[in-house]
C-alpha cells in the first residue's frame, strides 16, 4: 500500500468548511447522521414482503461476529435522517468476506444493498426487510496503480474525503470537482456524480465489482458505459475498487480549487439542514431547480420537510420530519412541473421500502 508521508490533516486548509468536510469521515457506529453518499445495488430493488427467518439471521451473524446489527435504524443514519429501519446492517472488511456474504445472500434470495455514506437515499418511515452493507477494511485503502504512477486504486468504502487528501499530499489532480459531494468513491462511481459540468465516469479507468452470483470481475474502461447518474453494472453486482487515471500537478494548486468548489457549494446549496442533495434528475434541456422554482414551490412544507428556499432542488427536514412528508413534496412538486411545463422529473434520489 501506498505510504502518505506526514503533512497536515486536509480540514486544517479549510477553515470554515472544516466542519463539512470532517462529517464525511465520521465513522458509521460514532455518528448517527453523516452527510454522505451511498452506493445502492438491492436486488429486485425493493425488499421482500417477508422477513428473514431466525436460522437466517443465525447464520448471517455466524459469518461476521461482532460486524451484524440487527434492526439497524438506517433512517437515522441517512442524510434526510428520516424513515425506518433496516433488518440487519452488515460490516464487511475483506474481499473473501464480501463475496461469501453476497454468495449466500443471492442463495436465500435475500436484498441486500450498499449503504456507502447514507446519501441519495430514502428509507420509508416502515423500514425494509433487506441487509444493509457497509465496506470497510481494505475496501478503505488507496494505493499506487502498478506500472502507473497517475493511476491510483481505491477501495470502494474510501470517503471522498479521504480520497481528495490523497490527491491533494500527493499533487494528483482530476477529481477535485468532488469536494463537497459527501460519500464514497465506490457510492459516487455507482451514480456517476458529477458537479460543475463534470462527472466522476471521465477520470474511471477500471472498475472491480462482485456481482450478483458472488463471483468477482474487473471492467476495462473500454467495457465501462457512463451515463447522466448512472454507471451501467450487472443487477446486484457490488463496487469493490475503482482505478482513477489522474494527472500531475501541485497539491497547493490542488487545494486552492477543492477550496474554490466547496465555497461555491456553500453559497449555492442549503448544507445547513439535512437533505439528499438533489431529489431530481435535470430533465434534458432543463434544470430541475429552476422548473421547481417557477411551479411556485420554493419554501413548500410538508409537515417537517421543505423545498428549500436557497435550491428548489432539494428537499431539507426542518426537523422532525417523516419520510412519509418527503414523499408527498416529491409528488407534489412532480405534478406541479407535469402540470405547469409538461415536464416528468426523475428521482435522483432512490426510495427504498
Amino acid at each position: 500500500m501506498f505510504a502518505s508521508p506526514s503533512v497536515a490533516p486536509l480540514t486544517a486548509d479549510f477553515g470554515p468548511f472544516a466542519i463539512l468536510l470532517k462529517v464525511q469521515n465520521t465513522p458509521l457506529r460514532e455518528h448517527p447522521v453523516s452527510l454522505a453518499m451511498e452506493e445502492r445495488s438491492i436486488l429486485g430493488k425493493t425488499a421482500r414482503e417477508y422477513p428473514m427467518t431466525p436460522l437466517q439471521k443465525k447464520m448471517l451473524q455466524d459469518m461476521g461476529p461482532g460486524r451484524v446489527t440487527l434492526h439497524y435504524p438506517l433512517g437515522g443514519y441517512t442524510t434526510f435522517r428520516a424513515g425506518g429501519p433496516v433488518e440487519a446492517l452488515y460490516e464487511a472488511h475483506t474481499l473473501a468476506e464480501l463475496i461469501d456474504l453476497i454468495t449466500f445472500l443471492a442463495q436465500e434470495k435475500i436484498p441486500y444493498f450498499v449503504i456507502g455514506r447514507g446519501s441519495n437515499m430514502l428509507v420509508s418511515d416502515d423500514g425494509l426487510d433487506a441487509v444493509a452493507i457497509s465496506l470497510k477494511g481494505e475496501f478503505l485503502t488507496i494505493e499506487v496503480a502498478e506500472g502507473d504512477a497517475q493511476g491510483l486504486l481505491v477501495g470502494a468504502g474510501t470517503s471522498i474525503f479521504d480520497l481528495l487528501d490523497h490527491c491533494r499530499v500527493h499533487g494528483l489532480s482530476g477529481v477535485e470537482f468532488l469536494a463537497g459531494i459527501p460519500g464514497t468513491a465506490g457510492g459516487a462511481v455507482a451514480m456517476n456524480a458529477g458537479a460543475f459540468g463534470r462527472e466522476i465516469g471521465e477520470k474511471v479507468a477500471g472498475v472491480e465489482l462482485i456481482n450478483g452470483k458472488g463471483q468477482k470481475g474487473w471492467l476495462n474502461r473500454e467495457r465501462l458505459h457512463f451515463f447522466y447518474r448512472h454507471f451501467e453494472r450487472p443487477a446486484g453486482a457490488v463496487i469493490t475498487r475503482v482505478l482513477f487515471s489522474l494527472e500531475k500537478e501541485s497539491g497547493e494548486r490542488i487545494r486552492q480549487r477543492i477550496v474554490e468548489y466547496l465555497k461555491k457549494k456553500k453559497a449555492r446549496q442549503p448544507l445547513e439542514l439535512p437533505s439528499a442533495g438533489s431529489v431530481f434528475k435535470n430533465p434534458p434541456g432543463h434544470y430541475a431547480g429552476k422548473l421547481i422554482e417557477e411551479a411556485g414551490l420554493k419554501g413548500k412544507r410538508i409537515g417537517g420537510a421543505m423545498i428549500s428556499p436557497k435550491h428548489a432542488n432539494f428537499i431539507v427536514n426542518t426537523g422532525q420530519a417523516k419520510a412519509a412528508d418527503i414523499l408527498a413534496l416529491i409528488r407534489t412538486a412532480r405534478e406541479k412541473v407535469k402540470a405547469r411545463f409538461g415536464v416528468d422529473l426523475d428521482l435522483e434520489i432512490e426510495v427504498l421500502g
